[in-house]
């Protein structure tokens, strides 16, 4: 793959020289596929699972050209029709080459739903859209299951923020799914999520129609030394050395969540303000990224009520609280009443402003943590 500017990705997939460790778990992945297991993967967001779903789709495509792998990220969709629409542009138009006859093959196949194909002006690949009227969504997603099946390849999707699935209105999608997937005997799934406690409802819970119906990975941190063999290498390119306790202290600081060390190192490496990275050029590249959002910051601590703005600060300036209901907490901060926090931490909660990291509530984007730390007074 071609050198890029910049090493430390901070969006996308470049190839696995940009890609750092994750081996044990791209092997967990690629064995259950390989094995005929659909796979859950949790994980909170910035922590590398989209990278992680691209670097295993990309070692499958080396080892075994002929199955097809594709990715959807379902985040923005609000229904079933969506789903459905994003769903047939993604996997449809690529199952085959984009020949007349492959073309023609799809069109006749969802003639019912008077099928589209348009092709993009700069590239010339084709685009596969349906029109699908009220109530035909059910119909459209079985005919495109339909189509996966008969096609006979050996296929992998993968289905990122899946829990997005259980805000749509109307017919109950995961039952929908469910009762689709369980018989396609070539097609195999990679359902990824962020939202931990919905994930795991949804996929561990016996009232919940995906109820051990794949191998459940939790996303961890990458492990630090790996992450600083990987990091210390590639600032090498620049001539620039990257002390172990630097990177200790960095790594630290933000918990060892890729995308924030990506950030900064992205930050340090395009500086190229040094030989040899001391703590000052993590901490400058820090604020740099905090003064850069600090009007997004100000909107999101405005649009709070007091109480969300009390319980959200004690919780940044603790940095990670086990008992956000306990009386000491509750003191030290002058907190309102145990129902009214209660309340506004389901209501933290379900904004992603907070969750639970190894047992303790603490603010979800560690830049917007420090910004209240350091920024905000009572």
């Amino acid at each position: 793959m071609k050198l890029i500017n910049n090493p430390f990705v901070t969006y996308g997939y470049k190839g696995a020289e940009y890609f750092c460790d994750r081996q044990e778990e791209t092997q967990k992945v690629m064995t259950g596929l390989n094995n005929e297991r659909n796979i859950t993967l949790i994980a909170p967001r910035r922590i590398g699972k989209t990278g992680l779903i691209h670097h295993v789709f990309a070692q499958i495509k080396e080892q075994q050209p002929d199955v097809c792998c594709f990715y959807i990220d379902i985040m923005a969709t609000k229904s079933l029709e969506q789903f459905v629409q994003l769903l047939a542009q993604n996997v449809l138009d690529k199952l085959d080459s984009p020949t007349q006859t492959a073309l023609r093959k799809v069109s006749e196949f969802f003639s019912n739903f008077r099928p589209t194909v348009t092709f993009d002006a700069q590239t010339g690949m084709p685009t596969f859209s349906l029109d699908i009227a009220v109530h035909q969504e059910e119909q459209s997603l079985r005919r495109i299951f339909e189509y996966l099946q008969q096609s006979g390849k050996r296929c992998y999707i993968a289905i990122d923020e899946f829990q997005q699935i259980t805000n749509y209105t109307g017919a109950n999608t995961e039952a929908l799914l469910r009762s689709y997937i369980q018989f396609m005997p070539n097609v195999y799934f990679i359902f990824a999520g962020s939202q931990q406690h919905m994930m795991n409802e949804m996929f561990i819970s016996a009232k919940r129609p995906f109820f051990q119906s794949s191998q459940i990975i939790n996303l961890g941190e990458i492990e630090e030394t790996a992450y600083y063999e990987f990091s210390a290498r590639l600032f090498e390119r620049q001539e620039m050395s990257l002390p172990a306790p630097v990177f200790h202290y960095m790594y630290e600081k933000l918990d060892g969540q890729t995308w924030y060390l990506q950030a900064i190192m992205n930050r340090i490496y395009a500086n190229h303000a040094v030989d040899i990275i001391s703590q000052a050029e993590v901490d400058q590249a820090i604020e740099e990224l905090i003064d850069e959002n600090e009007t997004a910051f100000e909107n999101y601590y405005s649009s709070l009520t007091n109480n969300q703005c009390a319980l959200l600060l004690a919780i940044a300036r603790e940095r990670q609280v086990k008992a956000p209901m306990a009386n000491e907490f509750k003191k030290k901060y002058r907190l309102p009443a145990l129902s009214s926090i209660k309340t506004a931490l389901t209501a933290l909660t379900d904004q992603q402003l907070i969750y639970q990291y190894h047992g303790s509530y603490i603010v979800y984007d560690r830049f917007f943590g420090m910004w209240l730390r350091q920024r905000v007074t009572v």
